[in-house]
């Protein structure tokens, strides 16, 4: 079986559950309303005969839409399959260097699963005990860096003065800004790219846009970084996006009502999901993204964890030194945190 040796063994990123079953769904931040009305027009309407055809490898229509949005060229865009097609292509692209790639030890898990796949070096920085980033971590030798803003799992968010300083401090290397959740609370450091030719921004509409099941990134920067992502992309699969999603994706950027109106919705049952977590006996840090990563205080979070799952309830768990004593709590409606509530009441107190 000496094939074996040369096959590239990593160990997979580990999404949350996607159970079949009707369950109460807060395990893997997904935006509990549907997306813009537009949208299912568009679906509604779509003519089949189109899927016979190739999709526009440049994906015009969405950039555009994207651009206009965000007021930047074009050129200054790119588009993946979902946020984590687009920092995948942003890994093979820009972390080629032999010194390792520094990203925080608490955070999105698939960074070093990438680096993996990658053969990419890679070092963790720790979190602060208030699970924020120290930028002075950062102010090293590196071949380049990656953290999300507000962090994932804690929803910790920094400031963009922050951002900018380690974006200054490392003009050698690129530095990738994951804003997967960006919308609910924090300022973008979008506009730093102006400034900057070595950050690149990168955004989904998984999260705030309601669209994670068509799967939609895009990554804004300077020209160059752009060119030289699309460049790579068009050497492994032209075609990554269907026009189906393409077109959907346009209208949902053009809806800023509905979109500034769902994300308020979000934001306002965040904050009241975190008195009610605070009066069941929870801490946790200040969540500005779609989420709460909170830490019970009167049982285990394993056992809390799986109660809820015996009642139907899903939330994040995940066995690891450190976060083992937290739960990441996706917010959902009013009505299924309620429930939520409702079941932690009788698990933690009954």
């Amino acid at each position: 079986m000496n094939w074996e040796d040369n096959v590239r063994k990593v160990v997979p990123y580990t999404p949350g559950e996607q159970p079949k079953d009707k369950v109460i769904k807060l395990n893997t931040n997904e935006n509990p309303y549907p997306p813009a009305p537009k949208v299912r027009d568009i679906l509604n309407n779509f003519d089949i005969s189109d899927m016979r055809k190739y999709p526009p490898p440049d994906a015009d229509v969405l950039v555009n839409a994207i651009a206009e949005r965000y007021n930047v060229k074009p050129e200054r865009i790119f588009v993946g399959v979902g946020s984590d097609d687009v920092i995948s292509m942003a890994f093979m692209t820009f972390f080629n260097s032999e010194k390792p790639i520094l990203f925080p030890d608490i955070t999105y898990s698939f960074y070093d699963v990438w680096a993996d796949v990658y053969r990419i070096p890679y070092q963790t920085k720790p979190l602060t005990a208030d699970f924020r980033i120290n930028p002075d971590d950062y102010k090293c030798e590196n071949g380049g860096i990656i953290f999300p803003n507000p962090n994932a799992p804690t929803g910790v968010l920094e400031s963009v003065d922050m951002i900018e300083d380690i974006v200054k401090s490392n003009p050698d290397s690129v530095v990738m800004i994951d804003e997967a959740y960006i919308d609910f609370g924090g300022k973008s450091c979008l506009e730093l790219t102006e400034k900057y030719e070595n950050l690149l921004v990168i955004q989904t509409f998984s999260k705030s846009r309601s669209m994670a099941g068509m799967r939609i990134g895009f990554a804004t920067g300077n020209e160059k970084l752009i060119k030289y992502m699309n460049d790579v992309k068009f050497s492994v699969n032209s075609y990554t996006m269907n026009i189906l999603t393409q077109i959907c994706g346009a209208e949902a950027v053009k809806d800023e009502k509905y979109f500034t109106d769902t994300v308020n919705k979000i934001i306002n049952t965040r904050e009241r999901s975190k008195i009610k977590l605070k009066e069941l006996g929870f801490e946790f840090p200040d969540s500005m993204s779609n989420f709460i990563f909170a830490r019970p205080l009167k049982k285990p979070a394993q056992y809390v964890f799986e109660e809820l799952k015996k009642r139907k309830i899903f939330v994040r768990y995940w066995n690891k030194p450190i976060i083992k004593d937290y739960l990441r709590i996706t917010v959902g409606t009013d009505e299924e945190m309620n429930t939520l509530f409702d079941a932690l009441e009788a698990i933690l107190n009954g």
